[in-house]
């Protein structure tokens, strides 16, 4: 039974989401001392963000990618099937502002796609295989996820 799926009225967690949740819940505590506001609700965000990709069969690879040169990151690093996916997640704690997804600009898509390239080039991944999805995130009760396929660099990967 997935999170937050009701069967009979009531609310059920399995033991493995539970345990997911409690160690989630842990680390963003322990986090919230060690890091700013602002870091702490991003580092939330990707928690949620790399649960619901395990949970829709994507194979993570990696997480807060960044190359060599530093100066750019991917958040998410995974497998769907036979194509390689950068995922960009935003989150906010409101929805006031619209959809967080909206903060990803021409220069952000760059940078991502900066520090995809240079993934690729380490991994031995064809650039003809990869795609660009964001995920966007605000933490109401329960969490509002929204997955983009392909958000930009459209049909990257055919």
């Amino acid at each position: 039974m997935a999170l937050g799926s009701s069967e009979k009225g009531g609310w059920s967690i399995t033991p493995k989401q539970l345990l997911w949740k409690l160690s989630d819940s842990a680390r963003e505590r322990r986090e919230r001392r060690m890091l700013t506001p602002d870091a702490a609700l991003g580092r939330q965000g990707e928690n949620l963000a790399h649960r619901y990709l395990r949970n829709c069969g994507f194979l993570v690879l990696a997480r807060n990618y960044r190359p060599a040169g530093g100066e750019a990151e991917v958040d998410i690093v995974a497998r769907d099937k036979d194509i390689t996916v950068f995922v960009e997640v935003k989150t906010r704690s409101r929805a006031d502002f619209g959809s967080p997804d909206r903060a990803i600009d021409e220069a952000k898509q760059r940078n991502i796609a900066k520090a995809a390239r240079a993934y690729c080039t380490r991994a031995g991944i064809g650039w003809n295989q990869v795609r660009f999805d964001t995920i966007a995130i605000v933490l109401t009760q329960p969490p509002s996820i929204v997955h983009n396929q392909d958000a930009f660099f459209d049909g990257r990967a055919i």
